[in-house]
């Protein structure tokens, strides 16, 4: 008996795996529900074998939830974003920009993030349909890298969580500079790379356009996002369960330690943001309440946080080759180092 063929992009969630049989689950769902298990395990464990870490095992679901909460809408978001792209604007709009010098894609690409109002979690499957779309791999990375610094809420949420301060236009004003230098930097270093060399085998079957002749392209979007949402999805939950992990027992003695030592200060920040895998959108409170530091260990922070994190880390190995995290990893931070430098010779 034939089954009706599902969605491509329910297909390609599960990673070239063979067709899911009668009363099978996709490899995404299998994914979150293993995830769910494992932590719902630990939670028992701790509260009947070792009731004294009662009070750690809730801190880390607090903030597992908290991370996780705030991250999911802006995943839907990038879902949405990613499946009007792939389902109502024709392919040949973005071959066409695909056919523009090197110089001028990755600047466009870095402006283009202005218009879209999501955070680093959406911005990964918006890139990725891009890249299948035509867009250059580097042009669509400098785009994932910019959007979530760039975009009008994050420049939004940086204005209110520094106004007033004497740093303000330093740490605004320096996002915005940096955040584009180092996504155009990072776009140049991935080049003109074929997008099959750019992204993880199998994930290339998720944008694959298979749906019947007779579905609506509405049938076709609902698919599209069904698709992205689960496929992100399982590397977001995997992501946030170890940021919260590690930012649980992060001793909170050592941030006062540092603080006053110039060098020392920007690299913890740098790695303050990629534990804390905090959202772009509200990162700037958190980067304010760092009041020991000065602007360029904070600027640090504001600019780390959303181009490498942990669940970006785990985004982007579920998304990209292996190469692809070692170059954004060692691009981003190199650059985001030397800017800050400048930042605390100039501005103290």
């Amino acid at each position: 008996m034939n089954l009706r063929r599902k969605p491509a992009a329910i297909e390609g969630a599960i990673e070239g795996a063979t067709r899911p049989g009668p009363g099978t689950r996709p490899a995404g769902a299998n994914a979150l529900v293993v995830a769910t298990v494992l932590l719902l395990s630990l939670a028992f464990m701790l509260r009947f074998g070792q009731p004294e870490r009662i009070s750690w095992i809730q801190n880390f679901f607090i903030v597992f939830g908290a991370i996780l909460l705030e991250a999911i809408p802006f995943v839907l978001i990038g879902a949405v974003a990613s499946a009007l792209i792939e389902v109502f604007v024709p392919p040949g709009a973005f071959e066409r920009i695909g056919r523009l010098p090197t110089v001028l894609q990755l600047p466009c690409a870095a402006i283009a993030g202005m218009a879209f109002p999501i955070c680093e979690c959406g911005s990964v499957p918006v890139a990725r349909r891009l890249l299948r779309r035509g867009l250059a791999p580097g042009a669509a990375v400098t785009f994932m890298l910019a959007a979530p610094i760039l975009n009008p809420i994050v420049i939004a949420s940086t204005i209110v969580a520094y106004h007033g301060r004497p740093d303000f236009w330093v740490v605004v004003l320096g996002r915005f500079t940096l955040g584009f230098m180092v996504a155009v930097a990072v776009g140049w270093v991935i080049g003109a790379r074929r997008p099959e060399d750019v992204l993880r085998k199998g994930t290339t079957d998720l944008d694959a356009d298979d749906h019947p002749p007779e579905e609506s392209r509405w049938s076709q979007f609902a698919g599209h996002i069904a698709g992205d949402f689960i496929f992100m999805g399982r590397f977001l939950v995997v992501g946030v369960a170890v940021a919260a992990a590690i930012q649980t027992a992060l001793p909170q003695t050592l941030v006062a330690k540092v603080a006053d030592l110039p060098i020392l200060s920007i690299l913890v920040m740098m790695a303050l943001a990629f534990v804390l895998s905090l959202c772009s959108e509200s990162d700037a409170f958190v980067a304010a309440s760092f009041t020991q530091f000065g602007p360029a260990a904070q600027l640090a922070f504001l600019v780390t946080g959303p181009m490498i994190d942990i669940k970006l880390s785990a985004l982007y190995a579920g998304t990209y080759s292996k190469g692809f995290l070692r170059a954004v990893l060692i691009t981003a931070a190199a650059i985001i180092l030397a800017g800050t430098l400048w930042v605390a010779v100039i501005w103290g």
